[in-house]
This record gives C-alpha cells, sequence and structure tokens, in this order.
C-alpha cells in the first residue's frame, strides 16, 4: 500500500509535477527528495523522481528507480505510466505499450495516458488497438473535432474507408454552426473525406461531393486537380479537357498535365503530330515555358526531332542555359537522338565559332562557350563516351573562361572517368576556389577527395560550411545535421583504406539515421492533428512504410554486410582487434584517427578564440558521449554474421527488386547454413538478371553446397529445396555448366572473371594459383576495361595471390593514369 502524504507534502508533489513539465528538473528533484526524506517508499514519488533523473540523462538509473517505484506500488498508475515513458525514451514501443495498459487499466478515464497509448499504437503500426484507443477518447470528449478525425484517420489505415467516411460525416452532422470560410481544418477534413471517398472508387460522388466543397475549400489547386482526375475517371472527355486545359494555363510547366490532357482527348501513340500540336499551342501561349519546348522531344523522331532539337538547342545554348545537357540526356537511350544532338551541338558549335559577325558578350558562357561545355558533357556521358575529345572541348572552354566554375568541374568528372582520382581530386578542388561561397562545390569537392581516400581532408574541406562553435568538431555538426552521404563516402573510403572499424562506424551511423526518421514521425501523431494537415499526415505514414528504399541506405547496408563477410571469412584484420595484423599497420591507423581528432579540436577551439564576443554554444547535458569513436567496439565482434543480418533484413525487405541486394543476402545466408533462405535469394536474384556473372557463381555455389549437405539437412528443408531450386537440374556436371556459361558469354571480362573463379570449386584438377594465374592473364583480353582489373584487382588482394605485385604493375602500365594502380 502507499504511504499516505500530508497536505503540505501532497503540495509538494504537485510542485513537482508541474516543475517536471516546466523542465525546471533541478527543482523538481530537490521537491523530490524532501517528500522522499519523509515517505522513501511513496511510489508515485520515486517514480516522478525516475522520470527527472531520466530527463537529465541518466536511463540506467531512471530505470532501477522506476522499478523500486513500481514495487512500493504496484496499483499506482502513476508509476506504471511512468514505466512506460520511460521505456518510450529508449524507444522499446512494444514494452512502453504494455506499461500504458497496465496504467490504464488501473484509471481507465487518463486522458493523457489514453493518448500516449493511441500515438504508440499508430508508430507501431497496431490499427486495430489505435481505432479502439481513439473509440474512447472520442467517447470521452466528443466535441473536439480532432478526435472525429483522428478516429476517421485510424479506420482509414486500417483500410476500412466506408467507416473513415461513416465518422466524418457524423461530425458534419452533429454540427449546427456551419464553420468560417477561413477554417483551414475544416478545409482540410473535408478534402481528406473527398479523397476517402474517391479511393472507394466511387468517382461519380467524389465529383459531386468536390463540387459542394468547391467554392469554400482553400485549397484551389487540389480541387482543380482531383476535378480534372475524377472527370477523367467518369470518361467525361469534354470536361476533362476543359479541366486540364485550365490547370495548364495556370502553370505550363507541369509534365503531368500535358501528357494527362493528350490521354484524356484520346490521341493515339503514333499520332506524333497532333500530340506536337498541343505542345506548339502553349509554347505559342507561353513563350518562356520550357516544358512545352522540350516535352515533345520525348516522343518526336527523324526529321520531325531533328528540327525541334535544333530550335531547343539553339534557343537555350543561345541564352547560355548550364542545365541543357541534364535537360536533354535522357534522349540519349535512344541512338538515333543521341547522334542527332551531338551532330546539332557541333553544327551549333563551329557556326558560332567561324562567325566573324557575332555580336560580343559578357557572358563567355553564352554561344560558343554554352556550346563547348554542352559537347564536352556529351563526351563525357557514358552512353556517348569519348574522354579524349571530352578533355579536348572541355580545355577550348577554360581557355575562354578560365574563371567559370561549370567548366572545370566538368573537367573534374572527365578526369574521374579515366580512373585517376588523385588528379580529379585536385581539379574539383580548384574549382571550389572558383567560388568559396557556393555549398555545392564545396559538396563535391569534399566528395572528391573521399572517393580519392583523403578522408581527413575531405572531413576539413566539408567542414568550411559547418558551424565553427561545434565543440566536437565538423564530425559532430555532419551528425547532428544527418549528412548521410558524407557518411556512406567516408565509409566507404574507410573501407578502402583498411580502417575497419571507423568504416563500420560510419555505416552504422547510417543505419540509425534512418532508425531517427522513423522514430521522428512520432511526434506528427499529434502535431498534424492539432494542425488539422490530415492528407499530408496519411502521406507521411505510407512513406515512412518503406523510408529504408533509400539508395543511401541500401550503398551502406551493402558497404557494412560486405565487411562482415570479409571479416567471417578472414579477409580483413579488423583494426588488428580480430585475427593478426600481419601488414603491421593497425598501429599506423590508429596513430593516424588520434591525430585526426586532435586537429578537429584544435580547429575548434581556434575558431573559438577569433571571435570572442560570440555566444558560446550550449552544451547538451543529456548527450551521451560516444563510448567507440573509432568504432573498434564494432569491429572486435565475434559475430559478424548477426551484425550483417541486421542490415541484409531491411535490404531485403524494402529493396526486394535490388539485385545486388539479394546477392548479399545470398552470401550471408550460404555462410550461415539458412539454405532455404538462401534459395529465396538466389531465385530472386535469377528473376531479376539470370546473366549476371554473381547470380552464375551463386547458382554453381550453392548446388554444390546442397550436394555435400543435403544428407544432413531436415526432411521439409530437403523438400522446399528440390522443389523450388529449378535453376539447373541437381544431377548438372558443374564443369560443363560453368564452361558452357563461358563459351556462351565469350569476350565478356566480367563474365571470364566468374567463370575462372568458379573452376576451382567445380574441376578436381585446378588449384587456387592456376585459377589466380588465369584472372592474372585477363589483362591481356580484348575489350577490358580498368574497372575489370579493379575487380581482378581486389580478388587477388583478397586472397593474398602471389600473383597480386605482377599484376598490378601490368596494370599499371597499361592505364598508367588509374591511381588504384600506382
Amino acid at each position: 500500500m502507499p504511504q499516505p502524504l500530508s497536505a503540505k507534502e501532497n503540495s509538494l508533489f504537485r510542485q513537482v509535477i508541474r516543475n517536471y513539465e516546466d523542465k525546471q528538473y533541478k527543482r523538481g528533484l530537490k521537491a523530490a527528495e524532501q517528500i522522499l526524506k519523509k515517505n522513501p517508499k511513496h511510489g508515485d514519488t520515486m517514480a516522478m523522481k525516475a522520470l527527472i533523473i531520466n530527463q537529465q540523462g541518466n536511463t540506467d538509473e531512471a530505470f532501477a528507480l522506476g522499478k523500486q517505484a513500481l514495487m512500493a506500488d504496484m496499483k499506482s498508475h502513476i508509476c506504471w505510466h511512468v514505466y512506460g515513458l520511460l521505456y518510450r525514451h529508449q524507444k522499446n514501443f512494444e514494452e512502453a505499450i504494455k506499461a500504458y495498459k497496465s496504467a490504464l487499466k488501473l484509471e481507465p478515464d487518463s486522458l493523457q495516458i489514453q493518448r500516449d497509448l493511441a500515438f504508440l499504437q499508430v508508430q507501431m503500426r497496431d490499427y486495430q488497438g489505435y481505432i479502439q484507443s481513439r473509440t474512447a477518447m472520442l467517447q470521452a470528449r466528443s466535441q473536439v473535432r480532432q478526435n472525429w478525425t483522428a478516429l476517421a484517420v485510424a479506420h482509414h489505415l486500417a483500410g476500412d474507408l466506408t467507416q473513415a467516411e461513416t465518422v466524418l460525416t457524423k461530425y458534419e452532422e452533429s454540427v449546427k454552426v456551419p464553420p468560417s470560410k477561413t477554417d483551414f481544418e475544416n478545409s482540410e477534413a473535408v478534402m481528406y473525406k473527398n479523397t476517402i471517398i474517391a479511393e472507394q472508387g466511387d468517382y461519380q460522388r467524389a465529383l459531386e461531393h468536390l463540387e459542394s466543397i468547391a467554392k469554400t475549400n482553400l485549397d484551389r489547386l487540389a480541387v482543380m486537380e482531383l476535378r480534372a482526375e475524377y472527370l477523367t475517371k467518369l470518361e467525361r472527355k469534354e470536361d476533362a479537357v476543359k479541366a486540364y486545359r485550365a490547370l495548364l494555363d495556370r502553370n505550363a510547366e507541369h509534365p503531368d498535365y500535358y501528357n494527362k490532357l493528350i490521354k484524356v482527348m484520346a490521341i493515339p501513340a503514333e499520332d506524333t503530330a497532333a500530340k506536337k500540336a498541343i505542345y506548339d499551342e502553349y509554347a505559342e501561349k507561353n513563350p518562356r515555358s520550357d516544358a512545352a519546348k522540350r516535352l515533345p522531344l520525348d516522343f518526336v523522331s527523324g526529321d520531325v526531332f531533328r528540327e525541334a532539337a535544333k530550335k531547343y538547342l539553339t534557343f537555350m545554348l543561345d541564352k547560355g542555359v548550364p542545365s541543357t545537357f541534364a535537360n536533354l540526356k535522357h534522349l540519349y537511350t535512344d541512338s538515333s537522338k543521341k547522334e542527332a544532338l551531338g551532330a546539332l551541338a557541333h553544327e551549333y558549335y563551329e557556326a558560332k565559332k567561324f562567325d566573324a559577325g557575332e555580336a560580343k558578350t559578357d557572358d563567355p558562357f553564352k554561344g560558343e562557350g554554352a556550346a563547348l561545355y554542352y559537347l564536352a558533357q556529351h563526351y563525357n556521358y557514358h552512353l556517348s563516351r569519348d574522354l579524349t575529345k571530352a578533355m579536348e572541348f572541355v580545355t577550348k572552354g577554360i581557355e575562354k573562361a578560365p574563371d567559370n566554375v561549370e567548366f572545370q568541374m566538368t573537367k573534374a568528372r572527365i578526369i574521374k572517368h579515366t580512373g585517376n582520382t588523385q588528379k580529379a581530386s585536385e581539379e574539383m578542388d580548384k574549382a571550389r576556389n572558383l567560388d568559396l561561397k557556393d555549398r555545392y562545390i564545396n559538396t563535391k569537392a569534399a566528395k572528391y577527395q573521399l572517393r580519392n581516400n583523403e578522408t581527413e581532408k575531405g572531413l576539413e574541406t566539408v567542414g568550411l560550411f559547418t558551424r565553427n562553435d561545434s565543440p566536437a568538431g565538423p564530425l559532430n555538426d555532419l551528425l547532428d545535421m544527418q549528412c548521410i552521404w558524407f557518411m556512406t563516402e567516408d565509409g566507404e573510403a574507410q573501407v578502402r583504406k583498411g580502417n575497419v572499424g571507423l568504416a563500420l562506424k560510419r555505416f552504422h551511423t547510417v543505419y540509425n539515421i534512418f532508425d531517427v526518421w522513423q522514430e521522428d514521425q512520432f511526434d506528427f501523431h499529434s502535431f498534424s492533428l492539432r494542425k488539422g494537415q490530415i492528407r499530408a499526415y496519411v502521406d507521411m505514414v505510407r512513406w515512412e512504410d518503406h523510408v529504408r528504399d533509400h539508395p543511401f541506405y541500401s550503398r551502406a547496408a551493402l558497404g557494412a554486410v560486405k565487411l562482415y563477410l570479409d571479416m567471417h571469412d578472414g579477409k580483413t584484420l579488423s583494426d588488428g582487434v580480430n585475427g593478426d595484423d600481419k601488414n603491421g599497420d593497425a598501429a599506423e591507423r590508429k596513430k593516424a584517427a588520434k591525430k585526426a581528432r586532435k586537429a578537429e579540436r584544435e580547429a575548434a577551439e581556434k575558431a573559438a578564440k577569433q571571435d570572442p564576443n560570440k555566444p558560446k554554444a550550449a552544451v547538451d547535458e543529456t548527450k551521451k558521449k560516444d563510448d567507440d569513436p573509432d568504432g573498434l567496439k564494432l569491429a572486435a565482434t565475434t559475430e559478424p554474421l548477426v551484425e550483417a543480418t541486421k542490415f541484409l533484413v531491411h535490404l531485403l525487405t524494402y529493396t526486394p527488386k535490388n539485385l545486388e541486394a539479394q546477392l548479399a543476402g545470398f552470401e550471408v545466408y550460404v555462410r550461415r547454413e539458412k539454405y532455404v533462405l538462401a534459395l529465396g535469394c538466389l531465385n530472386a536474384a535469377l528473376a531479376i538478371d539470370a546473366s549476371h556473372p554473381t547470380v552464375h557463381e551463386h547458382t554453381i555455389r550453392f548446388l554444390h553446397a546442397i550436394r555435400s549437405k543435403m544428407a544432413s539437412l531436415p526432411p521439409k528443408v530437403q523438400e522446399v529445396i528440390k522443389s523450388e531450386f529449378t535453376a539447373i537440374a541437381p544431377s548438372t556436371d558443374l564443369e560443363e555448366f560453368n564452361d558452357e556459361f563461358l563459351a556462351k558469354h565469350k569476350g565478356s571480362v566480367p563474365h571470364a572473371i566468374a567463370a575462372i573463379k568458379m573452376k576451382a570449386l567445380v574441376d578436381e584438377d585446378e588449384d587456387q594459383a592456376s585459377v589466380e594465374k588465369q584472372l592474372a592473364g585477363l589483362l591481356a583480353a580484348s575489350g577490358v576495361t580498368f574497372e575489370d582489373a579493379q575487380t581482378i584487382l581486389s580478388i587477388l588482394r583478397g586472397s593474398r595471390s602471389k600473383e597480386l605485385d605482377e599484376f598490378k604493375k601490368k596494370a599499371a602500365e597499361k592505364w598508367p593514369e588509374v591511381t588504384a594502380f600506382a
């Protein structure tokens, strides 16, 4: 039983609550201590003290005290509520929900507990529980519109659109005083109801509802777009045409409006003249519209394309628009258009070059300069690549405009494509120095430095645009800004340098940032309802459901998985933590990392001294200190495959069509001897690209593995493998299958690499040394690229081959500009 408090102590307890709500933690802690001095077993006070301690950063102590509070008073809803809040702070939402439910049993009428429970339920996508909680909250306060809207959202997210609409309709019927025309919350709520009606497929009723609210709704653009969409669905051609023309009159740059207008007009895809007439009409109406001039180039062809492209290209180059090539490069997938655009750019350049009567301009980037820039990009692009010509044109451009950032950046990109990351980094840094106030070029320079493994220099460069008053240097500020591009690039650079701990640290940082993005939606469950932003909120919830399909997550996760696989296979030294450091460079890496951290501290101190009048940055006392800044604990893991699986699960869940993810999944599951899961990844990879070299490797490795393991596998597993593994027959001669693959893809170096690697596995007469010699011999193959050579170099380095030094020497002779072979 809880100890009863006197009137004075009750007053103190209320003060503790107020202090906590006002974030006056020291005062609250002092008041709590006064109560506990006379009532040491008062559970509610102990719970509030735990809550305050937790806010001060002492989580472990807070949890211990929270448990003591529960032991002192198991029937206190405050103790259970606080226990739930502690779990919520730790992001352990399942346990927090259990605690909230226990609190709610003891205090069913508590709106605060019910609200906290509801937010956690929608965070965890427990929509049925969320419906129950929102129903209870509505019954308690039916006069509040937010409660009605929230219940409708709960039904909507759960998939019950009819019930969601019913809830919104009931509220509208209960309102006796019509809302104001400027009532934003009402405007959004009725538009939300309209989208729910449309999602049910009843477009006629959705249109009628939209017409009834159109005059008073504040989101006029959404009304116009939805009206056009509904008219199209209802096949009311003339009205839909008028609706889309009204949208184009409002915004002639929106590509979807043109596409939907053409679709609703039922113009056949092959009738390019009729489609082009639509664009020409709006180009005449809006002479400054880019979309009306550019979009027809997507579908016209032949002489019509050449004429339209010449007109567009001349207009853009005359104006000196830097993004001209970026606007047109998607057309290069069509070889005829690619050739035509290249020829037109040459014609324009020659005309401007030899036109003696050309008017002089103060802008060297217009006319001839713009043509040089376009042609440099044209020959640098992977579908029309000729790096010699690209360098020729960009050099002329730099001679014409030596202070132009775009030309200098393009030169750096061209050099990057030759494989010379060192010189590319230097050239991009020259571009950065041409405009020190441009964040974009600063970012590019830092990225190129990281690609050249200049990690300290890259951090220093990007740090020019971070806060100078950050006490822990620019890296800390980049972490606060959740700068995932830097963390990913730096992680990949650390892998190349052999700094396994720091590489894992960066990849785990990206992983944690995506966790934070998922957790950050928590505050919007209440905020969006308060502000009435319901449609945007539903879109956000749906976006959060697949946030990890982001390309940067895939890159970081694949980098981490590859690193953990190498650690498992013993191909990496893990900074001297796991295994022997045979190269003796772990100490040097640690010394370099220590030097870098010292440089960051000195830079921060120097920045602070430059402006003594500048207020010091507030120190966040609750922020935890990083106890593993170099990632040594991460590198010391004894279960690398388990750690790899944490990254892999999200990859396979959110990007199942990513071939690299499926290949990584196979690698992990085969090593963990989870053959059914490995087969699932292999089948998915076969469905994506059955001719891929690595898919061929995995097919052979899987059949080879199960031949020796099949008898020891459980009967159900054997049954699944026999029924699902259909890529090749179980009795296939793997040596013959491998030879056939090589013959089929004769002339392709990547396929040859895969076939040679498999020889050591399937041919008993082949030894590893022979395979390595054959791989090294591919350097003389016709069509071999420096990227192929880098792949072979990586394989030889991973197996510590005797061929490594000789191969690297020959590769350096063949491609002297490639930094990797230097």
